[in-house]
């Protein structure tokens, strides 16, 4: 009895003969793909070409970082307790700017999310308006947003309060809607069962099944705003950043060197309550910083 597992040649090339595609490519996706590598090879050689990337230019690079490097070392050490309180002060500064951004941007991205969700709002074309606001607000850069803040409200810490939240409302509040969007209907239609009307529903149905991912959402924001807003103080809004640049501007590089490190503690401190945090709120506590 034949091997059923057995295939003769002339059914193999019977089957290449019924089915070319799935033994080889055919001239037009060899064409294609050869127009694909052709274009993605010469964007990046022109990329290189036109940003002067040669081997002589990062090994000199590299030489004068080093350079600098070794004026970085050792790190400056604050010879008294006020003298440290410059940057202790500045670093809270930037925190503050960094929680007052989220927050601000976490309570107006909050009613945002709803009318931007599909089962919430259900007429059409004012959702797209609101999506489309969304992404008005997410295509400004917080550092762009910063400077146009400080020409209105001045140097400081305003400046940069208000470009973390209007760079944050659009993004959370997508995030909202999307989360919004995809709640159980079982909750809210017993809810509804009940009697309640649309703002009870809300409230009672829908917000206690998205509040945990938005309150995570928030965290997370709340991280990564508080690296942006070392980055905004060099443009002037305040903070450690503002701090940073001047020390840089004046060759100060050992006390910049003991100011990115006060920096890198902050960041793991607030990453890892915010991770701890987050764990907490979504149930899960095998958080490891």
């Amino acid at each position: 009895m034949r091997n059923t597992l057995e295939i003769s040649a002339e059914e193999i090339a019977a089957a290449k003969t019924r089915l070319p595609r799935a033994f080889s490519e055919t001239p037009r996706q060899r064409l294609t793909k050869l127009i694909g590598w052709s274009i993605f090879i010469g964007l990046v050689a022109y990329t290189l070409i036109a940003f002067n990337f040669s081997p002589e230019r990062i090994w000199t690079g590299l030489g004068k970082l080093g350079f600098v490097l070794s004026f970085m070392l050792p790190p400056y050490v604050w010879p008294s307790w006020e003298l440290f309180m410059e940057p202790v002060t500045a670093i809270g500064e930037t925190l503050a700017m960094a929680f007052l951004g989220t927050l601000l941007a976490g309570i107006v991205a909050l009613p945002l999310g709803f009318l931007g969700a599909k089962n919430i709002l259900k007429v059409e074309w004012m959702r797209f308006g609101v999506r489309r606001g969304f992404d008005t607000l997410r295509a400004f850069e917080q550092l762009v947003l910063a400077l146009i803040f400080i020409r209105a409200f001045g140097l400081g810490p305003l400046a940069g309060i208000f470009a973390i939240m209007v760079s944050d409302i659009g993004s959370l509040s997508k995030l909202f809607a999307e989360a919004i969007e995809n709640v159980e209907n079982k909750q809210i239609e017993g809810v509804k069962a009940t009697g309640a009307g649309p703002l009870q529903t809300l409230r009672l149905a829908v917000l206690p099944q998205v509040l945990p991912v938005m309150l995570s959402n928030l965290l997370y924001y709340l991280e990564s705003n508080t690296r942006s807003a070392t980055i905004l103080g060099v443009v002037g809004a305040g903070g450690v950043g503002f701090l940073l640049y001047d020390r840089i501007s004046a060759n100060n590089w050992d006390e910049v060197m003991s100011i990115v490190i006060l920096i890198l503690i902050t960041v793991y401190a607030i990453d890892s309550l915010s991770g701890w945090l987050r764990g907490k709120i979504i149930g899960k506590n095998e958080y490891r910083p």
